[in-house]
């Protein structure tokens, strides 16, 4: 299927590696040029120059998403460059396990602009320039607004938040021709996710513990499958798609664990 994503500027916060280098690979693969907004200059770099070996074209921008004034001026800076946005992808974050018991305010509202408020200035920033190009925003959330998870209070708070923002911001932006979907992550097999499993005395057995508990084929979600789903909701092909959240997990949250 074209996705007639060709030459689209499409920006993808924390796009260097992880679901968010995923989802960058697949859209420099449909044709689009992805913008890698992420904190460090060398894993943006590794990205756009193994893409441009492959005749692909992409773009890096470096920021502390944390730092409004760094979200404003990494838009400014690509609007410079091109001219334009056609999408965003608001994908950077971290599980942080800031809980509720062992943490603490500061902790916690950190933990909220790590994962939440760039989501919001980011789209903020934008926008101007996704109004004129009718350009769509897909969010990454996670399974952890729905199931919980224990001692990661912020995180699961943000996700929540990005799922709300979600859903308000399809309303909001309707006039505009403006879409907006989220697409909810379960188990993904990123580098973080691969330092947690490092925490525990066998991870392998911690893995096949998870896997297990996964129900279409009892495997990880890779990053190339929450990818494609992404690149379908920035195309045309999802043109009657808005306020959506997709759930990209192997049934992990809805199916029955008893199958």
């Amino acid at each position: 299927m074209d996705l007639q994503l060709q030459h689209k500027v499409i920006i993808v916060t924390g796009g260097a590696r992880g679901i968010g280098g995923g989802i960058v690979e697949v859209l420099a693969n449909e044709g689009a040029i992805p913008v890698i907004i992420s904190r460090t200059e060398i894993h943006n770099q590794k990205l756009v120059d193994e893409l441009e070996l492959q005749g692909q074209q992409s773009f890096q921008v470096v920021a502390e998403l944390t730092d409004p004034a760094q979200c404003e001026a990494a838009v400014k800076s690509i609007v410079e460059r091109f001219g334009r946005i056609d999408g965003l992808v608001n994908n950077a974050g971290v599980n942080d396990g800031i809980g509720l018991e062992k943490g603490n305010y500061e902790d916690f509202m950190a933990s909220l602009h790590k994962n939440l408020v760039h989501y919001y200035l980011m789209a903020h920033h934008a926008l101007p320039w996704l109004k004129q190009s009718k350009g769509p925003i897909v969010n990454i959330s996670s399974k952890t607004a729905d199931t919980g998870q224990g001692n990661t209070s912020a995180y699961a708070a943000s996700n929540g938040g990005r799922n709300a923002l979600t859903r308000e911001w399809a309303v909001e932006l309707l006039p505009y021709g403006i879409r907006v979907n989220a697409v909810v992550v379960a188990e993904t097999l990123t580098p973080l996710y691969e330092k947690w499993l490092q925490t525990f005395d066998n991870p392998e057995q911690r893995l096949k513990e998870i896997t297990e508990k996964i129900p279409f084929e009892n495997r990880m979600t890779t990053t190339e499958e929450i990818a494609n789903m992404v690149a379908f909701l920035l195309s045309s092909k999802s043109s009657h798609t808005t306020g959506q959240l997709i759930y990209v997990d192997g049934g992990y949250v809805h199916l029955d664990r008893a199958i």
